[in-house]
């Protein structure tokens, strides 16, 4: 009898726990792949912007925001990806709940597309984070312009993705297609290199 299909993480057999690189006293770098998380793409109906998020409000507390930002609640986040779209984060509605709950919350109000298979989000952290991403993020990083709750939709060595910043430590999640997530590990890892990073067990 053949065995269930189950699902990987992206970098299962890639992203091995431990320490690499620079041999120094402590990381500059921390990273690790979340996982389990619902993915999905939010595109407003015609004239219906206002509503929607008035209704995600409603329903999740917190309302989509309307520009390139990333906003939290307790069970899922939006992260402003163009004129009303969005993408909606949940660790809470993984295997594909989230965009079911979406839809059903937002009926008549927006278009829902999951997205959960087909991405990945890679966390990365530490005091040499932002060095480590500049070596290739067209994009002003600074921490006086680019802050908590700041996101962008952009590309780091010609790979398409979406980050967003998700404290001051400074932390951020960087999401790319699942396709391209090895070669972009390599690229980040690389990057990272110099400056010793640490590599955590894949968590959501």
């Amino acid at each position: 009898m053949s065995d269930p299909l189950t699902t990987r993480p992206a970098l299962a057999g890639i992203a091995i726990p431990g320490r690499y690189g620079a041999e120094t006293t402590s990381p500059g770098v921390m990273l690790r792949e979340r996982t389990g998380l619902g993915i999905a793409a939010v595109m407003a109906r015609r004239g219906k912007a206002e509503a929607l998020r008035a209704a995600a409000e409603a329903a999740y507390g917190i309302a989509p925001p309307d520009a390139p930002r990333h906003v939290a609640g307790s069970e899922i986040a939006f992260i402003g990806t163009g004129p009303e779209q969005w993408l909606a984060v949940s660790s809470a509605l993984g295997d594909g709940r989230l965009a079911v709950d979406l839809a059903a919350r937002l009926t008549g109000l927006a278009s829902i597309s999951d997205q959960g298979d087909g991405r990945a989000v890679i966390r990365i952290a530490g005091p040499k984070a932002r060095e480590t991403l500049a070596k290739g993020l067209p994009i002003d990083l600074h921490a006086a312009v680019f802050t908590p709750g700041s996101a962008a939709t952009s590309v780091i060595s010609l790979m398409g993705v979406t980050l967003w910043q998700v404290d001051a430590t400074p932390t951020y999640d960087l999401m790319v297609f699942r396709s391209l997530a090895g070669s972009f590990w390599a690229w980040l890892t690389h990057s990272a290199g110099e400056f010793g990073y640490d590599i955590a067990p894949a968590a959501g």
